[in-house]
């Protein structure tokens, strides 16, 4: 009886003490899981607050670039319209240009007639004065008619001489409005050149800074969907931390039944056998290609990307864990150098091997996207490149 009692007690003690043992671990990992889960928001709430900003920042900049638009157009139009006013006023001068040859031949002509007119004055007597010819008459009547005609003589060379000033000043204004223009026209069209610069190698920047934001807008967009998936992940082992596990004699003979079979499993591993119907796999992944992506999700209405595989697989008659973490053990690994259609491959997104796809051949898979659903991806270049870790599982 005392025996009894000691045993039961020394049970009670280890039961207890495992409890404790077990609670003390289980609150810690909750609690980590939880600032976990607050981090990621917090990051995630950063880069949708980064994300708006980028956006709106896109929005201004094409408000900007349709108001650069319309002031360009104005440029073209005002540039066209004064080339037209220029061609036009190149014609102005080219017909004063004309008017002032012809006044300049009227003005020669005038010089040779003043010219004659001296020859002939001289040649009647040379300088003969007022009284010369009041004296020099013959009669009244040859009085009168000599200074007439010196009066006549006169009065007409002061006429020609004040014309042909009046001409030169008309010409010398008319060249001086001429030039002046000409300048004017000048000036102007090299302003007009200089704004279309200005606005072409503003747009040009704005078109630079645009394809920037656009860039950091699709890398932003990538990370907050790196975030969820993280995000889920978390709340998914937060749910699991907070559900009890309890252990029974009948668990504790499973588990060690469930150990022996992985042992035979792996031994058994050693030599593979047929590699699983892959074919009927792919087959099964191309008729759901679109379903969209949902956490957790084994289909055929929605899939994670294990979920996606397992589903895939099972519709091939293999039956596959629905985990990646169940996944990374199936099967036998292989090199990349040595991929075939089929086999499963593992990229690091969230954590190692946290995203898993089903190898089709050419450098691509097949998956489920949580960006874009089930569809098949590039895995030798961009994102999927980049997060490839060259783990690679041949379904046995």
């Amino acid at each position: 009886m005392k025996k009894s009692f000691v045993t039961v007690a020394t049970v009670s003690v280890v039961g207890l003490s495992s409890m404790f043992f077990t609670q003390t671990s289980y609150a810690e990992t909750l609690q980590q899981l939880q600032n976990k889960q607050i981090s990621i928001q917090d990051e995630r709430s950063q880069v949708k607050k980064n994300l708006t900003k980028a956006e709106k920042e896109i929005a201004n900049l094409l408000l900007d670039l349709k108001q650069l638009n319309k002031e360009i157009d104005q440029t073209n139009k005002a540039l066209k319209a004064n080339k037209k006013e220029m061609t036009k006023t190149k014609k102005a001068i080219d017909k004063t240009e004309d008017e002032v040859a012809s006044l300049e031949d009227a003005i020669d002509e005038r010089f040779e007639i003043l010219k004659e007119r001296a020859v002939s004055y001289q040649k009647s007597g040379g300088n003969i004065g007022l009284l010369d010819v009041i004296f020099g008459s013959s009669d009244f009547n040859d009085l009168i008619s000599r200074v007439t005609a010196v009066t006549k003589i006169t009065e007409s060379d002061q006429q020609l001489i004040e014309k042909i000033d009046e001409d030169k000043e008309e010409v010398e204004n008319k060249l001086a409005e001429l030039e002046e223009m000409e300048v004017e026209l000048k000036g102007i069209q090299e302003l007009i050149v200089e704004q279309k610069e200005e606005n072409e190698a503003r747009k040009e920047n704005l078109k630079k800074k645009e394809k920037q934001l656009k860039k950091k807008v699709k890398k932003l967009k990538m990370k907050d969907s790196d975030l969820a998936s993280l995000e889920a992940q978390v709340s998914s082992d937060i749910e699991a931390a907070r559900t009890p596990v309890v252990v029974t004699q009948n668990d504790s003979e499973s588990t060690q039944e469930t150990t022996n079979k992985t042992k035979k499993s792996s031994e058994s591993t050693a030599n593979p056998a047929q590699t699983a119907n892959y074919g009927s796999a792919i087959q099964a992944g191309y008729s759901v290609i679109g379903t969209p992506y949902v956490w957790a999700g084994k289909g055929p209405g929605g899939f994670d990307c294990s979920g996606f595989v397992s589903w895939a697989y099972g519709k091939a008659g293999k039956s596959l864990p629905s985990s990646t973490a169940g996944m990374r053990g199936v099967g036998t690994k292989v090199s990349y150098g040595n991929i075939k259609p089929g086999d499963l491959v593992f990229f690091n997104t969230y954590k190692t091997d946290g995203h898993v796809g089903i190898y089709i051949g050419g450098g691509k898979f097949i998956g489920a996207q949580n960006s874009t659903g089930v569809a098949v991806a590039d895995m030798t270049s961009g994102y999927w490149k980049s997060k490839f870790n060259g783990h690679v599982r041949r379904v046995n």
